[in-house]
């Protein structure tokens, strides 16, 4: 959690088609089934394109000045598989089983209300949705173990329409060539390239996209930005911009993100003044705490100070933050006011597709007077 939003800049133009519908062929006697299209507005880490008969999906991986890209056809179940796709790249929708290698996906899934659709999960303690906790509850997915260390052979044992990982850019799917030659399609989500939180969020169309549930991801994912830029653009007249620090130092080193990070974009929307906004960079920018420390001395406000909830906290880790100005005057912030009895702090969940309550919890910490009688709803301030 230290290190807040670790990203990787994708420069690539992400191409969508118009959205309108779009009449799939049925089989003979059967009812035309109409079902939306959906645009890509924000994202860069992928494309979907709609095909006579199916669709495209793109996942673009940057690398460098190289980019590699992986496509998936999405094809009605019981439809012959188009040709130039590879059995593994072949995926029948609507999906009716998957496995879910980060909180992320847990996230997607209950954002298009599908949370039975969810039967496996790297992990089970570190879960925020209550359907999905329920689900848990109830026996009805297991645990497949992180992206190393994958139990293969109970997924295989399960057949999972889709495993959904994670990873790093251009790393391809090399290791997950146990589960392909098993029939099992793994498609890699690149989220965390993005550079704004409106990008990040709009992945959740990836997920309707393999659901065939794109008119309600267009209408909440709409709704969510049009509300995030009438926040930020609350903000965009305002003069006094408070200085802000972020994090906690990591085995001696403390990580800022840099000017690509979406956590920077974040910063700038809620009209906050962030002094490495201007190292052109996309992940974190590895510092000392005696480089950090000249700024936060003068700092108006501190955020994510990792899973600590008091000041006392903060001081036992290192006694030089005490003098840090954001400490005295007792302006530290940290997004773990949603954390449940198991550890799992819904930030992490939720908030990557809720950007617009993020920024506004970010607003009403740095400009108050904005939103009165607004509660934080991810943040809370050290005790």
């Amino acid at each position: 959690m230290l290190l807040a939003g670790l990203v990787l800049a994708s420069t690539l133009g992400a191409a969508g088609q118009a959205a309108a519908s779009r009449a799939v062929p049925q089989r003979a006697g059967a009812t035309p089934q109409v079902l939306a299209r959906t645009t890509v507005r924000y994202a860069k880490g992928f494309t979907i394109q709609y095909l006579p008969g199916y669709k495209v999906l793109t996942i673009l991986s940057p690398s460098g000045q190289q980019t590699t890209a992986t496509r998936y056809a999405l094809v009605p179940r019981g439809r012959a598989h188009p040709a130039g796709f590879v059995a593994s790249q072949v995926i029948e929708t609507p999906i009716r089983s998957l496995v879910g290698l980060s909180s992320l996906h847990v996230a997607l899934a209950d954002f298009l209300g599908a949370s039975d659709v969810l039967v496996g999960l790297g992990s089970l303690q570190y879960v925020s949705a209550v359907p999905v906790r329920q689900r848990i509850a109830q026996g009805k997915i297991f645990a497949v173990g992180d992206g190393r260390e994958l139990n293969n052979e109970l997924l295989i044992a399960h057949q999972p329409d889709l495993v959904m990982a994670t990873g790093w850019p251009g790393e391809g799917l090399r290791k997950y060539q146990t589960l392909q030659q098993a029939g099992i399609p793994v498609l890699l989500n690149s989220e965390w390239v993005e550079t704004t939180p409106l990008g990040r969020a709009e992945w959740v169309k990836v997920l309707a996209a393999l659901l065939d549930k794109e008119a309600l991801a267009n209408q909440k994912f709409d709704q969510i930005a049009r509300e995030y830029e009438r926040l930020a653009a609350l903000v965009r007249q305002q003069t006094k911009r408070p200085q802000v620090i972020v994090n906690l130092p990591f085995k001696d080193t403390w990580y800022v993100p840099e000017a690509g990070n979406y956590m920077t974009q974040f910063l700038r929307d809620a009209g906050g003044a962030y002094h490495w906004a201007g190292v052109k960079a996309t992940g974190s920018l590895p510092l000392t705490v005696e480089a950090v420390a000249p700024v936060a001395l003068t700092a108006d406000y501190w955020l994510h100070t990792g899973t600590l909830t008091t000041k006392a906290a903060v001081v036992t880790q290192d006694a030089r933050f005490a003098a840090f100005r954001p400490f005295k005057t007792g302006q530290l912030y940290n997004n773990n006011r949603r954390t449940n009895a198991q550890g799992s702090n819904d930030y992490w969940e939720s908030g990557a597709v809720r950007p617009d309550l993020v920024l506004g919890d970010l607003i009403q910490i740095l400009h108050p007077a904005l939103l009165p009688g607004r509660q934080l709803y991810y943040y809370q301030k050290l005790k």
